[in-house]
């Protein structure tokens, strides 16, 4: 729904769920003190909202709050948070008028986005994008792109704080990031069996028994992809290779492992209602609580980048070998003009600047902290920073794949061999017609831009290469 054209619904239940909710919540507030409906927020939770002010109270809380900083996020981050936020109001915890679905639904569907600045969350909260969005259905601002049908709804004051107390910006990126990195690691043991089959590698390294004598679900993954796309048809060149293959299963599993537990986390907090306070239609209460708190979110995807960054180095440390005659049988650089030529000498440079970013993108965010609000919120988990920084993480990644996957290609063409195993050669098929046959020095964008065009491809040969059941 963020990235592609597609119809976004709620079910009848979705609706109820909804509507129950915001009918509890408003009995309880008749009743008692409700944080957000009848007092401030933060360091104010102690003020009451007088009788007066009630209509007027939560509409200036959503203009205080719509005060992010920086550059816009992407369209695709914003639908994104759109989508978790419906959802999240669908499953019946927030209070908020159900109302507000379709209006959100109708931005969703029309290729809609809110304008949300970069800066204004740490983890606890999106507030400052979903006070904008909801300014958004107010009619204060217009959605992007401006002109056309603007989607509106008179969200009520006391709706306020419970439409905007959500992760849905943190979270929606975080799946997005997800996804990608689930795709960039499922190609990486493509690109890597093509680096195999460059090397004449040895096999013995991805054998069932080697893995099995750990059983780590992302070492036996990656150990049965690599068997089921190299074959023994050619002689091993060594009695035992370099860390870049020997021990490819025991660095990139647990990237898969990192991937597969953000994932996990993400898809909880997407379809959670995490509020607070939590509508309770069940017990006819509310319940403040901290369940606005995104740990396990921020912490899982900590716990991939510092993963991907020990694969990404396998990747580059591949790539080396790819250069060396002694592992190839090729020119110094896998270059065929006039000597001294550079080949592809310079994608290491380039594959090593990626890596480099993703070492420094790497520090986990969660090692943050902050005392806010006159001390009354005093600590944050910094999943937003976490979710940022692994979006960024994919962009070098896809880099220092791509300059592997040239540099393996080009090594295969130059052997003139073409690996005998299917799938592994449906990958070279595909990167060969993709792939410009010039190996005369020139200029190498190109090559990485057609490189990174690949890898979701790449990624679908990996998942039909997994044996069922790992």
């Amino acid at each position: 729904m963020a990235r592609e054209t597609v119809t976004a619904v709620v079910s009848r239940a979705g609706v109820g769920r909804a509507a129950a909710a915001a009918r509890v919540a408003a009995e309880v507030a008749a009743t008692r003190a409700v944080y957000g409906r009848s007092t401030g927020v933060g360091a104010n939770r102690d003020q009451p909202v007088g009788a007066a002010d009630l209509a007027g109270h939560g509409l200036r809380l959503l203009h205080s709050h719509a005060g992010g900083g920086g550059p816009m996020i992407a369209s695709e981050l914003s639908r994104a948070m759109l989508v978790v936020r419906v959802n999240q109001i669908a499953a019946g915890g927030s209070g908020v008028n159900p109302g507000v679905l379709a209006p959100l639904l109708a931005a969703i569907n029309a290729g809609l986005w809110v304008p949300v600045p970069r800066y204004g969350a740490i983890g606890t909260g999106d507030l400052t994008a979903l006070a904008v969005t909801a300014l958004c259905l107010l009619g204060d601002r217009d959605w992007l792109p401006a002109g056309g049908k603007q989607p509106r709804f008179p969200l009520a004051s006391s709706d306020a704080l419970a439409f905007m107390s959500s992760n849905a910006a943190t979270i929606g990126e975080a799946a997005l990031a997800c996804a990608d990195v689930a795709d960039l690691l499922l190609s990486a043991i493509v690109i890597a069996a093509l680096s195999h089959k460059a090397t004449s590698a040895s096999t013995e390294p991805y054998a069932a028994a080697v893995a099995e004598a750990k059983g780590y679900p992302g070492q036996r993954a990656v150990a049965a992809i690599l068997r089921a796309l190299t074959d023994d048809d050619h002689p091993a060149a060594r009695i035992q290779d370099p860390y870049g293959y020997r021990a490819m299963p025991q660095v990139h599993g647990p990237a898969l492992d990192a991937a597969s537990a953000a994932d996990r986390a993400t898809a909880v907090e997407l379809n959670a209602a995490a509020e607070n306070p939590l509508v309770d239609v069940a017990g006819g209460t509310v319940w403040h609580n901290g369940n606005f708190h995104a740990a396990y979110v921020g912490l899982a995807l900590d716990a991939v980048r510092a993963a991907l960054f020990q694969t990404a180095a396998l990747s580059a440390a591949r790539l080396g070998t790819l250069v060396e005659p002694s592992f190839t049988g090729l020119a110094p650089f896998l270059a065929t003009g006039q000597a001294p030529s550079s080949g592809i000498m310079i994608l290491e440079y380039v594959a090593h600047s990626a890596v480099a970013d993703i070492r420094r993108l790497a520090a986990p965010a969660a090692l943050g902290s902050a005392v806010l609000s006159r001390g009354v919120e005093e600590h944050a988990g910094f999943a937003t920073q976490s979710a940022r920084a692994t979006t960024d993480v994919v962009d070098a990644y896809r880099i220092v794949l791509a300059c592997e996957l040239v540099a393996a290609v080009r090594a295969l063409r130059l052997r003139g061999v073409r690996p005998s195993a299917p799938g592994l050669a449906a990958a070279f098929d595909q990167a060969r017609v993709t792939l410009c046959a010039e190996s005369a020095d020139r200029a190498l964008d190109d090559d990485l831009v057609a490189a990174q065009s690949l890898l979701t491809d790449l990624a679908a040969i990996a998942r039909l290469a997994r044996p069922a059941g790992i």
